[in-house]
């Protein structure tokens, strides 16, 4: 399995061109350059930065160029500081991952797929040329695992299309079920020699969404500790939210949370890495900041002791707010150990 170099250590800028309301003064103040010099301090050698399909485009699909200079501003900031970047295409026109409604025709939609496919040659054309320090996401967390070909099919098509103008840019890509990564195995064979594949991990997500608001059925009051066993926080899901988070770690239900637990659950993806030569990467994890701050750091140290066994990039959830900003003063008491294990 390849190294994904130069994008070993990273962490998300959620939040700032995505998930929030796109006004000059937000865009302008959320995020500043002193913020990368931060992140540089850290120890870190990359940036995850979702966007936003509104950043960039208005809704008759027409481009937005005062949005491009957004992203160049966080490239040239990320190159300032020593930093690389992933370009994270967190919503597009007709989907996004926390809004089935929204995103319910998406894959039936040859309309709305050639939009997203003309809005990564919008991207390509313009960041095709920082292939050295910026990689592309095509898209964040496809959900339904029923829609795992489709997804495939316009993956492809969209990698053909950026190749066009951007051969040499590395290009991360994930599976279903929110970028679960069991799901890794439901991706087709890689296009070409830069391509990664890419997760994310929450698990136990019972644990690290604890007390989350936008989770159907979970009490606003909900805490659960770190660690127990796997089959305590799987029976928590079954009792409290959709079973469906339960999948993923379903097949290790009688093991004990920790570093054994992590070891197997991404076996399988360094497996399917290998056999690809392809790097590995997880793009999103993180505890949000209603979990006890000693559990959190305990469940840091255990994925990122797997992460560097395993020789998996990665990048934190998240830099600022979100519910997980890692600078928030919920995590002041264990912030330089936590920075340590990220």
């Amino acid at each position: 399995m390849r190294r994904f170099v130069g994008f070993e250590k990273g962490i998300n800028l959620g939040g700032w061109l995505s998930q929030t309301e796109l006004t000059r003064e937000h865009m302008d103040t959320f995020i500043t350059e002193e913020d990368f010099r931060k992140i540089k301090a850290m120890g870190l050698d990359h940036v995850r930065l979702p966007i936003d399909y509104e950043l960039v485009e208005d809704e008759a699909g027409c481009k937005l160029n005062e949005g491009y200079t957004y992203i160049e501003r966080a490239i040239d900031w990320a190159y300032a500081n020593g930093l690389n970047l992933v370009l994270d295409l967190h919503k597009t026109c007709g989907y996004v991952f926390d809004d089935d409604e929204y995103s319910a025709g998406f894959f039936g939609s040859e309309t709305l797929q050639d939009r997203f496919i003309n809005l990564w040659r919008n991207l390509a054309k313009r960041f095709g040329s920082y292939h050295e320090h910026v990689a592309f996401e095509l898209l964040n967390e496809v959900v339904d695992a029923s829609s795992a070909e489709q997804w495939n099919e316009v993956a492809e098509r969209c990698i053909r299309a950026i190749r066009e103008l951007a051969p040499d840019t590395w290009l991360l890509i994930g599976g279903t079920r929110n970028n679960a990564v069991t799901t890794l195995k439901d991706l087709r064979a890689p296009f070409d020699d830069k391509i990664v594949f890419n997760f994310h991990c929450y698990e136990p997500l019972i644990f690290t969404h604890q007390a989350a608001q936008w989770i159907a059925g979970m009490p606003a009051d909900y805490r659960i500790d770190y660690p127990k066993g796997i089959a305590e926080y799987i029976d928590e899901v079954y009792r409290l939210i959709n079973p469906d988070f339960a999948q993923p770690i379903e097949h290790l239900r009688e093991m004990p949370a920790g570093k054994d637990f992590f070891r197997e659950l991404f076996r399988e993806a360094v497996e399917i890495a290998a056999k690809f030569d392809v790097p590995l990467y997880c793009g999103e994890y993180g505890v949000i900041d209603t979990a006890d701050a000693d559990a959190t750091l305990r469940w840091f140290e255990d994925i990122h002791a797997i992460f560097e066994e395993y020789g998996i990039s990665r990048a934190a959830w998240s830099y600022k707010e979100m519910n997980f900003g890692i600078t928030g003063s919920h995590y002041e008491p264990i912030q330089p150990n936590l920075i340590e294990y990220l």
